[in-house]
């Protein structure tokens, strides 16, 4: 598959694209800053400077066409609610109706456990924005045509990727390695039945593939 990976320097991102590459998947890694080509090259994706925040939908369209797959791996990083608004909501959904422009059939979305199902985040917390950008992102993504999956990791931890998770609509917290939500993304990326599906998931004891196995829409 030709994939795009939107955050390319990212921790995740950085973490999945050798593992896409590995399994002989092209990857291109959208990056705003040409400082970070080197790194992200060393992973074997192709660097592409490309930023979301800028970027209109025509424009976003123009550079996927031709592309199996998008991975939504970006954000603002927190801190800054009119980055976080521009990135995690804004500029993703920019990048869905782009998708669905450029006639590309898959989309990952990287999101938190959390997402949409946490009533007690007021507007006067300071995580609000977050959570109201992603989880309004992920609303227009259950909307649009595309082949999409949502992953909904816990806290994210640089730990060790144990290739082991627990996955269920009951984990709503946990931390998880990044370099298991990586692990997650590369057995989700070719998995058509899992197409519509949210997953929540956590550092665990069952293997990635058995969890998701148990699975099911809905």
């Amino acid at each position: 598959m030709r994939i795009v990976v939107i955050g390319g320097h990212g921790k995740i991102a950085l973490l999945l694209a050798p593992l896409l590459t590995q399994t002989g998947h092209r990857v291109e890694a959208w990056i705003r800053d040409p400082d970070q080509a080197a790194t992200v090259e060393a992973t074997g994706a192709e660097a592409v400077l490309a930023d979301v925040e800028q970027l209109n939908v025509a424009e976003m369209t123009e550079r996927l066409v031709g592309r199996d797959a998008v991975i939504w791996s970006a954000g603002a990083g927190g801190g800054n609610p009119r980055r976080t608004y521009a990135v995690d909501r804004d500029a993703a959904i920019r990048s869905m109706d782009a998708a669905v422009a450029a006639r590309v059939s898959r989309y990952l979305m990287v999101s938190y456990t959390r997402s949409g199902r946490d009533p007690e985040v007021g507007p006067d917390d300071s995580f609000y924005p977050y959570a109201e950008a992603k989880a309004t992102a992920d609303a227009h993504l259950r909307q649009v045509p595309l082949n999409w999956t949502i992953l909904g990791p816990g806290r994210l931890t640089d730990g060790n990727g144990t290739g082991l998770v627990e996955v269920g609509h009951h984990v709503t917290c946990g931390d998880t390695a990044r370099a298991n939500v990586a692990r997650v993304a590369l057995a989700v990326i070719g998995r058509s039945d899992l197409n519509g599906v949210s997953l929540f998931f956590r550092d665990g004891n069952v293997p990635i593939a058995e969890a998701l196995q148990a699975v099911s829409v809905g």
